[in-house]
C-alpha cells in the first residue's frame, strides 16, 4: 500500500467548532480529508446518475413496453421459463 501524497492547504472553519475539536483532540486534518473524500464520492455519484439518466429512462420505458425479460424467473421458480 502506498502512502497518499498530501498537500498543505488553508481552510476557514467555524471558530467555536475548531476550538472544541482541538480541546477534544480531534484530528482536524483527518476529519477534513474524510469529509472531502465523501463529498467527492457523492458528487461523482450524482454526476454519473445525471449523465446516465436518459439511459435509465429508456430502459424503464423498454421494460414498460416489453416487460422484464426474466419476469417469470424473478416472480417464482415455477414460472414458464424456469428450467430445473
Amino acid at each position: 500500500m502506498t502512502a497518499a501524497v498530501k498537500r498543505k492547504t488553508s481552510l476557514t472553519l467555524d471558530a467555536d467548532a475548531l476550538e472544541d475539536a482541538r480541546r477534544l483532540g480531534v484530528n482536524i486534518s483527518a476529519v477534513a480529508d474524510e469529509a472531502l473524500r465523501r463529498a467527492v464520492a457523492e458528487a461523482r455519484q450524482r454526476k454519473w446518475l445525471a449523465e446516465n439518466a436518459a439511459t435509465f429512462a429508456a430502459q424503464a420505458d423498454w421494460h414498460e413496453e416489453h416487460g422484464h425479460p426474466l419476469a417469470d424467473i424473478l416472480a417464482a421458480p415455477e414460472g414458464a421459463t424456469w428450467n430445473r
